[in-house]
């Protein structure tokens, strides 16, 4: 009998209940279908893993799959072996034209567009979407209705009418409305009003030089933030990022609008049950007078390792095919309200009935620019920016604002500063990938988390089963 081909998949565990034993379920699943091969997935701290990646590579023996956060690309895309080889392979590349690969069907060309494009270059799909999410507001419909609030706000104007309006109610919520000061908001506020971050478009008609936290559209934001803030209307839990006391203060009715990802949409539906309200979701409002202008997406994705035997290779392709089939991808929205990847897989939800039992899980897709009425592609997604060490940007940025708020910072000022922190960051990672390839480097090493964006599955359970009765 001959040994079966193992294919090492290294992946963020997310900690959300259930999360690592379905990737396991899956992965049995494969090796049903395929005996020749072994699936070893290996749940990693989600806070460690590029980290664990990048050492796993200078030691010679990095796995054949990798999952890196959507901000960590730049430095997948940099990443060398010990010998200066690119550490993965274009997952398109590899796939080179072929409609199945050990009879998996390939998926690649049924992705939502906007998934495919952030993690394309000029055309070309360089790894496989896994995780997907977008921003939604949310609302505490019971609260809104006695407001006289009819509808959730769909410009940034009309919330702050609607926190106007909820400050008037007598015994209603003490704030208006509350998001996370995270680098994901000022990302899909600068997204919505045709916004970018970094120079060559983003990072995208060419390597990123010249990044700009301080442009015409980052401000616009950071003051109408501020003065949301200073009317009152805005909850700052006076931590960075806090996702946890965010949910908290939704789930204990402090607030009537929370703006957060689609991730959320489980917890935030479980916090307003057990609290006994009614809760109404809806797309990331945009800027008042001015055009959409797209919308950034989030999550993770699936890199291929480079100079793997065609055995492994095929079967890691294969493997990346069978999780975001239709059926699986479905199942995953159904299990973390993560944004189905594939157009087939939001059909599958559809003519299941899913969507009509759950209207408001259709929003992430159809904010995406997808699915909107009547069919065919609506608003085109923000090509989301990519760059070196965007993780240290947002770092940067949230401390900017956290001064604006707590320390009554000028914006013009604040952010002038931050543009120059980041551009220092962006610099040095790209004189150290010039002088030693992004191999065991800091660069490499920076996390997507260094802001404390993580938060874990048991932590929003703590955040939303103290309002059960």
């Amino acid at each position: 009998m001959s040994a079966k081909t193992v294919i090492d998949v290294w992946v963020a565990d997310l900690t959300f209940p259930g999360y690592m034993d379905r990737l396991h379920k899956l992965g049995a699943e494969f090796e049903k279908a395929h005996p020749e091969y072994t699936i070893n997935i290996e749940g990693r701290d989600f806070r460690m893993l590029s980290q664990q990646i990048a050492q796993a590579a200078d030691e010679g023996r990095p796995p054949a799959v990798a999952e890196y956060y959507f901000a960590v690309t730049q430095a997948a895309r940099d990443s060398r072996t010990r010998d200066g080889r690119p550490l993965f392979t274009s997952v398109q590349k590899a796939i080179a034209g072929r409609t199945e690969i050990l009879g998996e069907p390939v998926v690649v060309d049924d992705l939502i567009p906007a998934v495919r494009e952030y993690y394309s270059v000029d055309g070309d799909l360089a790894s496989m979407p896994a995780v997907v999410t977008a921003m939604l507001i949310y609302g505490n419909k019971t609260a809104l209705d006695k407001a006289g609030v009819s509808s959730l706000p769909t410009t940034w104007g009309e919330i702050e009418a609607a926190c106007e309006a909820v400050a008037a109610l007598e015994g209603g919520p003490s704030h208006g409305v509350t998001w996370a000061n995270h680098g994901l908001f000022f990302q899909q506020a600068l997204a919505a009003q045709n916004g970018e971050l970094a120079d060559n478009a983003n990072g995208r008609a060419g390597r990123a030089t010249r990044l700009d936290l301080s442009s015409g559209e980052m401000l616009t934001w950071a003051k109408w933030w501020r003065e949301l803030h200073r009317k009152g209307h805005y909850l700052y839990t006076g931590k960075i990022p806090d996702w946890e006391g965010n949910i908290k203060a939704f789930a204990d009715q402090a607030v009537a609008l929370r703006i957060t990802s689609s991730n959320d949409l489980n917890y935030m539906a479980m916090a307003a049950e057990n609290a006994g309200f009614e809760m109404s979701v809806g797309r990331f409002p945009q800027r008042d007078g001015e055009p959409n202008g797209g919308n950034i997406i989030a999550g993770t994705s699936l890199w291929l390792a480079d100079g793997l035997d065609e055995a492994t290779q095929d079967g890691a392709l294969a493997f990346m095919q069978f999780l975001n089939n239709p059926r699986n991808a479905a199942d995953r929205h159904i299990a973390s309200s993560f944004v189905p990847v594939t157009r087939s897989s939001y059909r599958l939800l559809e003519e299941e009935g899913w969507f009509d039992a759950h209207p408001y899980h259709r929003l992430a897709s159809r904010q995406l620019g997808s699915y909107p009425e009547g069919g065919g592609e609506g608003v085109p997604p923000c090509r989301g920016a990519l760059f070196g060490d965007f993780a240290g940007a947002q770092d940067v940025m949230t401390r900017a604002m956290d001064d604006v708020l707590l320390r009554d910072a000028a914006p013009v000022q604040r952010f002038a500063e931050a543009t120059a922190e980041a551009q220092a960051l962006l610099d040095a990672y790209e004189e150290d990938r010039v002088g030693n390839g992004v191999r065991n480097a800091e660069s490499l090493r920076v996390e997507y988390f260094r802001d404390a964006e993580a938060y874990t599955g048991a932590q929003l359970e703590d955040a939303v089963k103290g309002t059960k009765e």
